[in-house]
């Protein structure tokens, strides 16, 4: 049986007298993609911002591999193995891909592992690798998110938290976007996605929460849910 990565319980964060998340409990085990869906304002994006202690909840656990996160500042949970790549991906426009990759590195002492995690990222990522010395903010909007997931595992962390990276991405990107996603899993990274659009968040999930109003109202395996009449109607325009 796989053991869990990350654990919420019972979690209540709040942008002051807004209750954005009410009670939310999830699971994220070793190796597995689970995706959060629910329309904008559901809380999927301040369920990423509690786990990375951006936002500090008011009640509940967040726990990495048992180790409680809550309290910790935000550069402490990376430390404990958190990399989190934000909406509208975040990149440095005036560093170069290479820059952009040491400074996701910026923990690490040793040269010789910075090197070596940059050369398993440009195994994944080739395009990369053609744009190293190039400014990130000259890449397109899909090496652009490239470049962010590759930031994000030069950490080589325990969770990668994946919100939207399908934004503002033509169809045919989307598509290469969550092939890549899908690799992660093959490499053995463990992944929490948030994503607007259900359907290729779901096609790729092991397992999966629907938020609704900061309460996690169902669960289940992407198939499952994908498969589920009320999920189709609400959230897959079928």
């Amino acid at each position: 049986m796989s053991r869990p990565v990350l654990e919420l319980e019972g979690v209540h964060t709040s942008y002051g007298p807004i209750r954005a998340l009410k009670g939310v409990s999830l699971r994220v085990d070793e190796g597995e993609i689970v995706a959060l869906i629910g329309a904008n304002g559901a809380g999927k994006t301040t369920t990423l911002m509690t786990v990375s202690q951006v936002l500090h909840p008011a009640a509940g656990s967040v726990r990495l591999r048992g180790e409680e996160l809550v309290g910790l500042p935000p550069h402490r949970v990376v430390e404990k193995g958190v990399s989190h790549v934000p909406e509208g991906r975040r990149i440095f426009p005036r560093l170069t891909v290479g820059e952009n990759l040491e400074m996701g590195a910026f923990l690490v002492r040793d040269p010789g592992v910075v090197a070596e995690r940059r050369e398993r990222v440009f195994a994944q990522f080739p395009v990369l690798r053609e744009r190293e010395g190039q400014l990130g903010g000259t890449l397109s909007g899909g090496e652009q998110q490239m470049l962010a997931i590759g930031r994000a595992l030069m950490l080589e962390p325990a969770i990668l938290l994946l919100d939207e990276p399908s934004l503002g991405l033509a169809p045919l990107v989307v598509a290469r976007i969550f092939e890549v996603v899908k690799g992660l899993r093959s490499k053995g990274t463990t992944v929490l996605l948030v994503e607007q659009n259900a359907n290729m968040a779901l096609r790729v999930a092991d397992r999966a929460y629907v938020l609704e109003t900061g309460t996690v109202t169902c669960e289940g395996t992407g198939k499952a849910l994908r498969e589920d009449p009320r999920i189709q109607e609400a959230y897959l325009g079928e």
